[in-house]
């Protein structure tokens, strides 16, 4: 998600898709205050880690916001996206760009929801994770218990976390950092649930 901070830019009115089925392909987001889709650069540093992992995979799009991360898994060959977004507005905008896509219920879902409350029922777990949450709003740490304690994750699921620098998390002890990048303010890390003995 991409909601939460009025100094961050305003969506341009729309993501690209940087590689895969459509690369290139651009779709319109909710020009909304707070909105910060995942710049390309970054973007394409994430799923350039991702590329061995994504074919065949389950994904959350968790704060999904312009639902960009789920929209490049798609296109690049994950089998199904789950988007989890808070404010109607920008969930009825993915649900049209799956729909321009031609994406059918089994690959793309999109909840209008909060994700925390999502969380607190049970599906099939899910392979990768995208953790996007808005800024200074402290729902890194619920979502992560959550995650674990309902049994979201596959057991050597990868969970992606786009936070602030300065946020001071303990990190679940089971889940291995495999990369990190700082952007300005922004931290990226990738991590993989390790399965337990």
């Amino acid at each position: 998600m991409k909601f939460g901070n009025k100094n961050r830019r305003k969506a341009g009115g729309q993501i690209r898709i940087i590689s895969g089925q459509w690369r290139g392909r651009k779709l319109p987001v909710l020009d909304h205050e707070g909105l910060r889709p995942t710049t390309d650069r970054n973007k394409e540093t994430l799923f350039n880690w991702l590329a061995p992992y994504l074919a065949d995979s389950r994904c959350l799009d968790g704060f999904a916001g312009s639902g960009s991360l789920g929209l490049e898994a798609l296109s690049r060959h994950a089998a199904q996206v789950v988007f989890v977004e808070k404010h109607k507005a920008a969930a009825m905008q993915i649900q049209k760009n799956c729909q321009t896509l031609k994406l059918s219920p089994e690959q793309a879902q999109v909840r209008q929801t909060d994700l925390l409350s999502y969380l607190q029922g049970k599906e099939q777990p899910f392979d990768l994770v995208f953790l996007d949450p808005p800024f200074e709003r402290n729902l890194l740490p619920t979502a992560i218990e959550a995650l674990d304690q309902h049994q979201w994750l596959s057991p050597e699921a990868l969970i992606y976390v786009e936070s602030e620098q300065d946020l001071n998390l303990d990190w679940p002890e089971h889940w291995q950092l495999l990369k990190q990048k700082q952007a300005g303010q922004v931290v990226y890390r990738l991590f993989q649930r390790q399965v337990e003995p």
